[in-house]
């Protein structure tokens, strides 16, 4: 996407140090350490704020993945199985998902420096609280897909929510929303899942349940969260979060008529 090509054609505008410089540096084979700075005709500092959140984005989402899953100790084939499985509904090009397999790889050394990655990220991503949580639950929907998941990957999820400025209980709200979404191969999720997907009780009334929807809907829209710097290679999981949100409305609205 423009982003990617940008950023190898070495016309990316913006200076990009610190721990995300760093990583992404390892990841291409390039010396990132100290920034990039790209200047105009003029000579003048470009800034393409957009590029630079989508960079931070993917070497964020990359890295922070081989962490959790070497959280417990070891990456099962299971996590390996999960990670390859998120790049293949990315459709990445080959040098997007090396870079991706790479990132990973750094996110699972010793002494990988998460909270300085996730300051950063904060940062690069302010006032972006929709970004931030689709990020949170990319990283949340990998770590389950096996169908469970370790209490340390746990830990390192609420810690990493909470760093990006979440409430323990949205945290929470996420857990129970991926789990819910998850169907494991069955024709359709129970009554009690579709509402945990929303996040309202059984005795909510109709004007609370389609609220509860509206707010996710627009949370998760896909363009929305594309011009806020989501990757374009990232924008099938917002699109199946919100296919989950509609699928889940209306199941509660039909069990309601029918009642």
């Amino acid at each position: 996407m423009s982003w990617w090509g940008t950023l190898l054609g070495g016309t990316l505008g913006f200076m990009f140090g610190g721990p995300l410089g760093a990583l992404l540096g390892a990841a291409l084979g390039r010396n990132f350490d100290r920034g990039i700075k790209i200047t105009d005709q003029h000579g003048a500092f470009n800034t393409d704020q957009q590029e630079r959140i989508q960079a931070a984005f993917f070497t964020t989402t990359f890295s922070v993945m081989g962490h959790i899953a070497k959280a417990d100790g070891r990456v099962t084939p299971d996590e390996i199985s999960a990670a390859k499985a998120i790049m293949s509904r990315m459709q990445l090009d080959a040098l997007q998902r090396k870079a991706a397999i790479k990132l990973f790889n750094e996110g699972k050394k010793d002494g990988f420096p998460l909270h300085d990655v996730i300051m950063q990220f904060h940062r690069e991503c302010v006032r972006r609280r929709n970004l931030l949580q689709m990020f949170l639950e990319i990283q949340i929907a990998t770590a389950m897909a096996d169908g469970h998941i370790h209490a340390s990957e746990k830990r390192i999820l609420f810690a990493i929510g909470e760093q990006l400025g979440f409430r323990r209980g949205d945290i929470e709200h996420l857990f129970s929303m991926s789990a819910a979404g998850a169907t494991h191969g069955k024709p359709r999720r129970s009554l009690s899942k579709a509402y945990e997907i929303l996040d309202v009780s059984k005795s909510a009334s109709d004007t609370e349940v389609k609220k509860a929807y509206r707010r996710l809907m627009s949370q998760h829209h896909p363009d929305k969260l594309i011009a806020k710097g989501l990757p374009e290679e990232m924008i099938k999981f917002a699109t199946e979060k919100t296919q989950e949100i509609k699928a889940a409305y209306e199941q509660i609205m039909e069990s309601r008529k029918s009642a």
